[in-house]
């Protein structure tokens, strides 16, 4: 496992970070008994990021990772978000979404909070309630440091420039196939010193030749077309881009956390051979940058 410091905060953070969605059903049935396990040879081999949400599975997710890290609290540099898609962000209830998610993490903090995909509310709503009720939280001992997150790239540069916030977590927006948060994103969050999270890096499932049900279908056959010109990566046959998907953000030295999210001890066994520092050959890196460059895959 490689390591690296997570910005301003000084964390020490591995580079490979274990995402909490799947681990709650959100993308398949699960079994908890299973996603225990995966939890702890995720820790045991040396993953100390875990990111997750309210949002996952309704809290299970937290629910289920706080059982997991029961005992080994220090060990994890632990991330979650507030609030829920279906709340308020107003003052009281960003307030009363952390009180919960400390209460299913069985811990008394938290280590990165996010705001939850911030283009969803108003910016006078988080500028006026969500941040005071989090920096409060952050008085009183209960988190640790602020974060933002969004995949609109023009939105999220909005709010690292108010210079309130320390991480910053976006997906599917340095990938294979959709690379546009290298161009501006990336460099502040480098002049502002502030962590990068990156999120779904093979595209919820695109280049896992898995897509997620819930994409449009204008999505799909843009990504389809991509795909098709990365014929020259493809390690195996199917799921063939997984492997240079990875090494694709893992190498990158502006990226601190590379997220994995499964439910798979299989996949995340797979992931973890990743990890050592290999990337893509210098000129297959220059054909990637040079395919779709300033063309996002999503509006």
């Amino acid at each position: 496992m490689e390591y690296t410091i997570f910005g301003k905060t000084g964390l020490k953070v591995s580079k490979l970070g274990l995402g909490g969605a799947p681990l709650a059903g959100d993308f398949g049935k699960t079994d908890e008994s299973e996603v225990q396990r995966l939890i702890h040879e995720a820790m045991d081999s040396g993953i100390n990021f875990i990111d997750t949400a309210p949002k996952y599975g309704s809290g299970e997710s937290e629910h289920r990772i706080g059982k997991a890290i029961t005992g080994r609290r220090d060990q994890v540099v632990l991330a979650s978000k507030a609030t829920r898609f279906d709340m308020s962000y107003d003052y009281n209830t960003t307030i009363r979404s952390v009180e919960e998610s400390l209460q299913r993490l069985r811990t008394d903090w938290i280590d990165i909070l996010q705001i939850h995909d911030v283009e969803t509310q108003s910016n006078e709503l988080i500028v006026n309630e969500t941040i005071p009720a989090l920096e409060k939280l952050r008085q009183d001992g209960k988190i640790r440091y602020l974060g933002v997150t969004t995949r609109n790239l023009p939105l999220l540069m909005q709010y690292m420039k108010t210079e309130r916030f320390d991480s910053i977590q976006f997906y599917a927006r340095y990938m294979l196939i959709d690379h546009t948060a290298k161009d501006e994103v990336m460099p502040l969050a480098k002049e502002m010193n502030m962590g990068v999270i990156n999120g779904s890096v093979l595209g919820l499932g695109m280049l896992a030749d898995a897509p997620a049900h819930f994409l449009e279908e204008d999505v799909r056959l843009k990504s389809l077309n991509r795909i098709e010109q990365l014929a020259f990566l493809r390690k195996t046959e199917p799921k063939g881009l997984i492997e240079p998907a990875m090494r694709f953000s893992l190498s990158n030295p502006d990226i601190h956390v590379t997220l994995t999210g499964t439910a798979s001890l299989t996949s995340l066994r797979t992931n973890l051979s990743f990890c050592d520092g290999k990337g893509l050959e210098p000129e297959d890196l220059r054909k990637v940058y040079a395919m779709f460059q300033g063309q996002p895959l999503f509006e």
